[in-house]
Protein backbone atom coordinates (compact mmCIF):
# COMPACT_ATOMS: atom_id res chain seq x y z
CA UNK A 1 0.00 0.00 0.00
CA UNK A 2 1.07 3.08 -0.88
CA UNK A 3 -0.05 5.73 1.70
CA UNK A 4 1.77 9.54 2.28
CA UNK A 5 3.72 9.95 5.51
CA UNK A 6 2.23 11.45 8.36
CA UNK A 7 3.36 14.85 8.41
CA UNK A 8 1.74 15.34 4.29
CA UNK A 9 -1.36 14.25 5.14
CA UNK A 10 -1.85 16.41 7.94
CA UNK A 11 -0.69 19.67 5.79
CA UNK A 12 -3.35 18.34 3.45
CA UNK A 13 -6.04 17.97 6.08
CA UNK A 14 -4.70 21.91 7.59
CA UNK A 15 -4.94 23.25 4.22
CA UNK A 16 -8.23 21.71 3.25
CA UNK A 17 -9.82 22.68 6.45
CA UNK A 18 -8.64 26.07 5.82
CA UNK A 19 -10.00 26.64 2.28
CA UNK A 20 -13.41 25.09 3.23
CA UNK A 21 -13.32 27.63 5.92
CA UNK A 22 -12.26 30.56 4.54
CA UNK A 23 -13.63 30.08 0.49
CA UNK A 24 -16.69 27.23 1.30
CA UNK A 25 -19.26 27.10 -1.48
CA UNK A 26 -19.10 30.96 -2.47
CA UNK A 27 -15.63 32.15 -3.46
CA UNK A 28 -16.78 35.50 -4.67
CA UNK A 29 -17.66 36.59 -0.97
CA UNK A 30 -14.05 35.81 -0.15
CA UNK A 31 -12.56 37.71 -2.96
CA UNK A 32 -14.88 40.48 -2.08
CA UNK A 33 -13.94 40.35 1.84
CA UNK A 34 -10.56 40.86 0.32
CA UNK A 35 -10.85 43.36 -2.09
CA UNK A 36 -13.30 45.65 0.56
CA UNK A 37 -10.00 45.15 3.10
CA UNK A 38 -7.60 46.59 0.59
CA UNK A 39 -9.93 49.33 -0.07
CA UNK A 40 -10.39 50.36 3.44
CA UNK A 41 -6.60 50.18 3.85
CA UNK A 42 -5.80 51.89 0.87
CA UNK A 43 -8.37 54.75 1.91
CA UNK A 44 -6.95 54.65 5.44
CA UNK A 45 -3.25 54.53 4.79
CA UNK A 46 -2.56 56.13 0.96
CA UNK A 47 -5.00 58.74 0.97
CA UNK A 48 -5.33 59.41 4.86
CA UNK A 49 -9.33 59.67 4.65
CA UNK A 50 -10.36 57.83 7.81
CA UNK A 51 -13.88 59.08 7.84
CA UNK A 52 -14.74 57.77 3.88
CA UNK A 53 -13.27 54.24 5.00
CA UNK A 54 -15.75 54.46 7.84
CA UNK A 55 -18.31 55.33 4.95
CA UNK A 56 -17.54 53.31 2.51
CA UNK A 57 -16.59 50.04 4.46
CA UNK A 58 -20.72 49.27 5.63
CA UNK A 59 -20.99 50.53 2.38
CA UNK A 60 -18.43 47.95 0.19
CA UNK A 61 -20.13 45.41 2.46
CA UNK A 62 -23.95 45.64 1.47
CA UNK A 63 -22.75 45.67 -1.98
CA UNK A 64 -21.05 42.31 -2.35
CA UNK A 65 -23.20 40.97 -0.07
CA UNK A 66 -25.94 41.70 -2.81
CA UNK A 67 -24.11 40.90 -5.51
CA UNK A 68 -23.32 37.70 -3.89
CA UNK A 69 -27.42 37.02 -3.48
CA UNK A 70 -28.13 38.00 -6.86
CA UNK A 71 -26.14 35.43 -8.28
CA UNK A 72 -27.25 32.97 -6.09
CA UNK A 73 -30.90 33.55 -6.98
CA UNK A 74 -30.02 33.94 -11.09
CA UNK A 75 -28.11 30.18 -10.63
CA UNK A 76 -30.85 28.96 -8.56
CA UNK A 77 -33.55 29.27 -11.26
Amino acid sequence: MNRRPLVLRLLIGFARFWWDFLIGDTPELFVAALTVIGVIALLSEVAGVNVAAIIVLPLLVVASLGISLYRAQRTSR
